[in-house]
């Protein structure tokens, strides 16, 4: 039995240009219990980064850049945590100066930033 996908989904999926992007951020950003940072502080960061993402048009630009906020990234600890893919970058401390230099040094200018860098996962 094939399963038919809801035309819903595959519209939303066009507008949000999955399978096109080439970056996906995930941030710690809004736990129900925060640990790895406070919660004003992880919801400033992700403002933050939704922000300088349209500014720098990296949702409809030549590099496109997906971001999602999470609810915990199990590091408790340092944060915000930011994951980075593909290649699975693992950023702490990811405040606004340091997000705007992983989007700047990064992703825009593929070096990554090794002192806030701590751990890489790369999924290949």
């Amino acid at each position: 039995m094939v399963n038919k996908v809801p035309a819903n989904l595959t519209k939303i999926a066009q507008e949000l240009k999955i399978g096109s992007y080439q970056w996906h951020i995930l941030i710690c950003a809004d736990a129900s219990k925060p640990n790895c940072c406070d919660k004003a502080t992880g919801l400033a960061a992700w403002d933050y980064l939704k922000r300088r993402i349209k500014e720098l048009d990296l949702e409809h630009g030549e590099i496109i850049v997906y971001r999602s906020k999470v609810n915990c990234l199990r590091v408790c600890t340092q944060g915000p945590i930011v994951a980075l893919y593909p290649g699975g970058w693992w950023y702490y401390c990811a405040t606004e100066p340091v997000l705007e230099r992983i989007v700047q040094e990064h992703i825009l200018g593929g070096k990554p930033v090794q002192e806030y860098l701590f751990a890489q996962n790369p999924w290949s």
